[in-house]
């Protein structure tokens, strides 16, 4: 099969090799997908570059957990009526060596996912990383009807996914943004009111569009710029729930978050509960079933062209997702 790896890290176009590699096969349980499209993510290039310290997990790694296709084998104790289903992935290379960047993918039956007719190859490689994070922060955040909830970074992939979980939910959504063409943006996805943090004072502006109360729920995407905020931002029983930060520490107004008895959560979407899991992939199914979602694809490039892709990505100028085009 055509692949996309590499076998040391850096930048990406230096270590990126594009090649032929054994096709796998489907062992018990597993399904075999032919990829259509691969996701990229922020993730797939702080790997490649080893950020956080982070190594490789085998001597030689496909990169990328998102993409879609369609499922054309089985391996054992599972059904053969899956086979041609149209699918998309989770978690493909979470601690494994290949991930979606390749013609075909062997993994779990279960993260192979029935993508339904409404939702296109190009979309179904956005949602194992950026869709679910957003919607299992919401559901983390209790974000409801009569709820106002603050999704910082509305315009980036995984706010504007939240925004419109937030609004599906029936709740308030405030959102910041760094400049009109992502507040214009982060509008479509249907958010209430944009706070461009750049020349807006953040607190100020959320005190005034919630009358001085304050929000519900916080989705945050970067809790060590962003915590200095909360004391002026959230009202008492607040829920902030993080699913992302810059640093590997935050200083957080602790004093202040126990007296108001401020409920702070981490979210890791690679490993969350069978329970969870479950729950949000039914949630998304239905909302994806009835096109009732915006999905925006920024760029979309040829498999030869992923260091391209993942440097687009690093730039963070980009306004949606990346996607490859694998078939």
């Amino acid at each position: 099969m055509r692949a996309a790896f590499y076998d040391r890290q850096g930048p990406a176009r230096e270590v990126f090799q594009i090649g032929e590699l054994p096709t796998p096969e489907p062992g018990a349980g597993e399904v075999r997908v032919r990829l259509r499209t691969s996701g990229v993510n922020p993730s797939d290039w702080k790997v490649r570059k080893g950020g956080f310290g982070r190594g490789l997990v085998a001597p030689l790694i496909v990169p990328h957990s998102d993409g879609a296709g369609v499922v054309n084998a089985v391996g054992p104790g599972v059904a053969a009526s899956r086979i041609g289903e149209r699918v998309w992935i989770w978690n493909g290379q979470w601690k494994r060596a290949f991930g979606t960047a390749a013609e075909y993918i062997t993994l779990p039956s279960d993260q192979a996912v029935v993508l339904p007719e409404t939702t296109a190859d190009d979309a179904g490689a956005c949602l194992g990383i950026p869709a679910l994070t957003a919607l299992h922060a919401v559901c983390v955040a209790a974000v409801g009807p009569g709820s106002s909830v603050l999704i910082a970074g509305g315009a980036g992939a995984v706010g504007h996914y939240a925004i419109q979980f937030a609004k599906l939910r029936g709740a308030r959504v405030l959102t910041t943004v760094s400049g009109a063409e992502k507040a214009a943006h982060a509008s479509t996805a249907g958010a209430d009111a944009t706070i461009n943090y750049r020349d807006e004072d953040v607190v100020e502006r959320v005190k005034s569009l919630t009358e001085g109360r304050g929000v519900d729920a916080v989705v945050e995407m970067d809790l060590t710029r962003n915590a200095k905020y909360y004391p002026g931002a959230l009202r008492p029983f607040a829920r902030v729930v993080v699913y992302g930060m810059s640093g590997s520490e935050a200083t957080l107004p602790s004093l202040w978050m126990m007296q108001n008895s401020i409920l702070l959560r981490f979210i890791f979407i690679y490993e969350i509960t069978a329970e969870d899991r479950s729950a949000v992939l039914a949630e998304l199914t239905d909302h994806l079933a009835a096109n009732r979602l915006k999905h925006t694809i920024a760029r979309r490039l040829p498999l030869a062209r992923i260091g391209e892709a993942h440097d687009l990505v690093e730039g963070g100028e980009l306004i949606g997702n990346v996607v490859l085009d694998v078939a």
